[in-house]
């Protein structure tokens, strides 16, 4: 679909080295599941529904992960951490000021991979010309406090409100995609002695004003349901099975209504890394586990209630990509024969969502840790060993099968300032997805300062990139094909 910009505008970037910031956010509420080693997240950990409505906002950064899970390795089949990424901590947003000399020494370095075969399908293609995506993360999925928290949730955990001017410099950069992750569950009316509720139509409105902007920008857009795993909202086990289903209904019934004009730009995607919350295997699928075999069923059943409640809607929504992610949108949780997807009406309009911060001792892993590395090599190493694995076994599973599949989050957050790793890293990363035929989507969750999960890409109240070395390398191999 042309650079839309593409790399025709790559000559035209004009980034510029930023001040030195030491202007502190909000801090976040002490809540928040552990980062797991497992194959799914590790950053803004998901807080459940109700540790949110027991918190005003105030709190500390999310723990570490504690549960010395192993992770993948070339010579293993355990999974490498993955997932969902969204770190609460805000202590501060500001882009570290970088020596204008150490930026000029950093290199992309070029890689050669070699090309699968990718089925000459529709739906391929579609996924090709998404090229690359970027997450708004930690803004319209942000929430505290009990009950409606209104519009102001989206500044909650630090983030300037968002404006046409940060999407359209997104799209400037190169990027094809934006992912606009979305929480419902603290911007609900529920009806008095009823279990029925309805979304608050203001924040609808301003979910709608944000895509608007992707839209108008020329991007591919997706919005999803985030924050709400919990047991008062959706859950996914057989205990709280029929409240899941009303919740996963319910807001899908409105969404589809709010956006069943727009056309396939805009993309949905059902639920961010349902899983078992608060339990041992909530980072850890295991396939044999009764636990699991009966969450990854009811997932299943969600994705389900999903499709047929979009697709029921009408209008342009009868035949629109729709996203759905297995246990935790985790490797372990869709390279299973225990993850189905949903029976469809459109034909090859299904699109597997995966989040893969692999290799986790690089990528995620806080750099306290034992084992935890800032340090990934540009022409070797067991990193790279570690990303071919989990890109040859989503391409075998799903993509060869004609199946198209979209990383809706992967990153590496900074440790001590190690911008050229990242690169190498970024680049390796993108170039071994987008040699089978995946569009992956970065995380930016808007952090550059302090001790939290930093994988802040562009300083939004700046308006400037804080490391467009790393977009250069995304774009170098995102556009390569």
């Amino acid at each position: 679909m042309g650079s839309r910009k593409g790399q025709k505008e790559m000559s035209k970037y004009r980034w510029k080295v930023m001040p030195l910031f030491l202007a502190a956010a909000l801090a976040l509420s002490a809540c928040g599941s552990s980062m797991k080693e497992t194959g799914a997240k590790g950053q803004e950990s998901d807080r459940t529904v109700e540790e949110a409505e027991n918190k005003d906002g105030a709190g500390e950064a999310q723990p570490a992960n504690e549960d010395g899970l192993t992770k993948e390795t070339a010579e293993e089949e355990a999974q490498a951490p993955e997932g969902d990424i969204e770190a609460e901590d805000q202590e501060e947003s500001k882009t570290p000021a970088a020596e204008k000399e150490k930026k000029s020494e950093i290199v992309i370095p070029d890689i050669s991979m070699e090309q699968r075969d990718i089925p000459d399908l529709e739906a391929m293609e579609f996924v090709k010309n998404m090229k690359a995506g970027w997450n708004l993360g930690n803004t319209l999925d942000a929430f505290t406090g009990n009950g409606n928290a209104g519009l102001s949730s989206e500044q909650s955990w630090g983030m300037v409100p968002t404006t046409n001017e940060i999407v359209a410099a997104i799209k400037e950069g190169g990027f094809e995609t934006i992912r606009i992750p979305v929480t419902w569950h603290n911007h609900l009316e529920k009806e008095a002695g009823s279990d029925s509720f309805s979304i608050d139509s203001k924040w609808l409105e301003r979910v709608r004003e944000v895509v608007d902007y992707g839209i108008n920008n020329d991007l591919y857009v997706i919005i999803n349901i985030h924050h709400d795993t919990g047991k008062s909202a959706y859950y996914p086990d057989s205990a709280h099975y029929e409240q899941s289903e009303q919740y996963i209904r319910t807001v899908w019934e409105t969404v589809s209504e709010q956006f069943k004009d727009y056309d396939e730009h805009l993309i949905f995607e059902s639920m961010n890394e349902p899983r078992l919350m608060g339990t041992p295997y909530e980072w850890n699928f295991q396939e044999n586990v009764e636990e699991c075999k009966d969450s990854i069923d009811c997932i299943n059943k969600l994705n389900q209630v999903f499709v047929d409640t979009v697709r029921a809607s009408g209008g342009k929504n009868a035949d629109r990509y729709l996203m759905v992610p297995g246990y935790s949108a985790s490797l372990a949780g869709e390279d299973t024969d225990l993850f189905l997807l949903p029976t469809d009406s459109a034909e090859n309009k299904l699109i597997v969502s995966a989040h893969a911060y692999t290799p986790y001792n690089f990528a995620l892993q806080p750099k306290t840790e034992g084992g935890s590395t800032d340090s990934f090599p540009a022409q070797a190493g067991a990193g790279r060993l570690e990303i071919d694995s989990l890109m040859n076994k989503l391409y075998q599973r799903f993509v060869s099968q004609g199946i198209p599949v979209v990383i809706g989050e992967y990153g590496a957050m900074n440790k001590n300032d190690n911008l050229q790793d990242r690169v190498n890293y970024y680049a390796y990363y993108v170039a071994a997805a987008r040699a089978r035929g995946i569009t992956c989507c970065i995380w930016d969750n808007g952090l550059f300062g302090g001790d939290g999960e930093l994988f802040g890409l562009y300083d939004r109240q700046a308006g400037e990139w804080g490391y467009p070395e790393i977009v250069d390398a995304v774009m170098k191999y995102a556009w390569n094909d």
